[in-house]
């Protein structure tokens, strides 16, 4: 009896540091996971935090946005990311599901803006589309061009056959598969927006919003539209090797082969920095970064990475991501962003 009196207090104790240990069991570098359109902005702040801190370089894996926000909720501990990269802003089914699994803690710190592009090789004539034009080259069904409000199966083949003074070659777009923030962002600003320009398509909105959706947002899967993976550079590779082809990434994958690809104009707007800091290029988002906070004071490094990457030398107007493309924050912005990540301040929720 005595020895069971013994026992008991050291299996209440162990199980009461079974999480601690879970979580203390040896990771000293900083994991991350997430969009491929953050990935080269993160490698670049992460590498020079492993060169100027005493910390470990990063180790980060471009899984897509929602890949990634799917693997950084699945739990607390070690064997979970801390960070997780995103081309578009946490869904709140998924901070559902975060908190389903006991992540309740999160930092959203917005990065900065990007513009989603559509472009080609230089070797090929450059493109001039509308919204409109993009929605009736790639989605599955498109109003019927007799001017019956109907939808039909989309009949396009050529982008002449859109609008005669589209290019006589055939519609082909190499782009990032479902799990993509980019994808969600693309079927978001451009399919979307060049649904509704139809009156009776934007109408059906009020009615059946899943409906809408469904027309607006959804990509033809006839062979028109390739899903060339979560590697953007692979993209910009297959345009070079086929000039005829059209490619959908971020803004700073055409900035940095800017030699041998062309950026099309959407809506009579080129993809400049200047205009998409401005507002006035039309398929433009806002990039993000989500950080774990139970695990700042598990995995060293976190809280520094954090500063290193919200300071004014990484995002700001002359930091050193602008030279690689991210758009910066304006001041108002930026003074939210730069108190989140300094005072490691919790989302409330989506507002």
């Amino acid at each position: 009896m005595k020895k069971i009196k013994n026992i008991v207090p050291a299996v209440i104790l162990s199980l009461l540091l079974f999480p601690l240990n879970l979580l203390t069991d040896s990771r000293d570098t900083i994991k991350i996971v997430g969009s491929s359109t953050v990935y080269p902005f993160a490698t670049v702040v992460a590498e020079r935090f492993g060169r100027t801190t005493n910390f470990k370089t990063p180790v980060i894996e471009s899984t897509g946005s929602g890949g990634g926000l799917k693997l950084f909720c699945s739990g607390i501990g070690v064997q979970y990311p801390d960070i997780t990269n995103a081309s578009r802003r946490i869904k709140q089914s998924e901070i559902d599901n975060c908190a389903n699994n006991g992540v309740e803690k999160i930092i959203e710190i917005k990065i900065g803006y990007d513009g989603i592009v559509m472009a080609n090789s230089k070797k090929g004539k450059a493109f001039k589309l509308t919204r409109q034009q993009i929605f009736l080259a790639l989605a599955p069904k498109v109003p019927n061009p007799n001017g019956a409000e109907e939808l039909i199966e989309n009949p396009y083949t050529y982008w002449s056959d859109i609008d005669k003074s589209l290019p006589n070659v055939k519609i082909e777009v190499l782009g990032p598969p479902p799990t993509s923030g980019t994808r969600d962002a693309f079927a978001e600003l451009a399919l979307e927006g060049g649904c509704k320009t139809f009156g009776w398509l934007k109408a059906i909105k009020s009615e059946d919003k899943n409906k809408y959706k469904a027309i607006c947002r959804s990509v033809r899967e006839d062979g028109v539209y390739i899903e060339a993976g979560e590697n953007d550079n692979l993209i910009v590779q297959k345009l070079n090797a086929n000039p005829k082809a059209l490619g959908v990434f971020g803004y700073s994958f055409l900035d940095q082969n800017s030699d041998s690809i062309q950026g099309s104009q959407i809506d009579g707007v080129f993809p400049e920095f200047e205009k998409i800091a401005k507002g006035d290029y039309p398929v433009s988002r806002p990039l993000y970064f989500y950080v774990k906070s139970d695990h700042i004071s598990i995995i060293p490094g976190i809280k520094e990475y954090l500063r290193e990457f919200s300071s004014k030398r990484a995002v700001g107007n002359e930091g050193y991501l602008t030279d690689k493309g991210l758009i910066p924050l304006q001041d108002e912005e930026y003074r939210s962003m730069y108190s989140a990540a300094n005072n490691l301040e919790s989302m409330r929720g989506l507002n």
